[in-house]
């Protein structure tokens, strides 16, 4: 099963992946995927690690290349987050098309695995225009987003810390 879970910053996205990966039966896989750049970054990647500290999961950090990862068959595993990801393939590998080479490994991840949470950002809802490489980036992640979004049997956008059905069902824990 893939589930996508989109919303705005600090909506609780990371909290509602986490609820459903560890109420599932399985070894649970964490692909992070933010590079650890500056302060905030490694403040962030902290402040991630703490909270999933007693929730048994093996993080994997895989910043681009995602179709390369191999996952355990039938593991409970969770990327986070598809804009991080998207941005390295970008800016730091300089993919020329980032959009099929993500969806390509997405599809490969969630393929092996019983159960695989995408989390996701809103990105250029604010109706601001950005530098042409920063709009690139945001048609990128807008196109990733739709293609994982058809793909996905569940699509969640997560409102103040609360899960809201955009397609499929609500998994069972809530």
């Amino acid at each position: 099963m893939l589930i996508l879970i989109t919303g705005g910053s600090k909506n609780g996205k990371s909290a509602l992946a986490e609820k459903i990966i560890t109420s599932s039966n399985g070894k649970r896989v964490y692909v992070a995927c933010m590079q650890p750049f500056g302060d905030e970054a490694h403040a962030a990647i902290e402040r991630h690690r703490e909270i999933r500290r007693d929730k048994c999961f093996e993080t994997v950090e895989k910043y681009t290349d995602i179709h390369e990862l191999e996952l355990e068959k039938n593991c409970c595993a969770l990327l986070e987050c598809l804009g991080n990801l998207c941005a390295n393939e970008m800016f730091s590998c300089y993919e020329k098309d980032p959009v099929s080479k993500i969806a390509a490994g997405i599809k490969k991840l969630s393929d092996k695995a019983s159960l695989f949470v995408v989390v996701t950002s809103e990105v250029g809802d604010d109706g601001v225009l950005y530098s042409p490489e920063t709009m690139e980036y945001v048609k990128a992640l807008g196109e990733l987003n739709r293609t994982i979004a058809k793909e996905a049997d569940c699509v969640i956008e997560a409102v103040f810390g609360l899960p809201y059905v955009l397609k499929g069902e609500l998994p069972p824990c809530f």
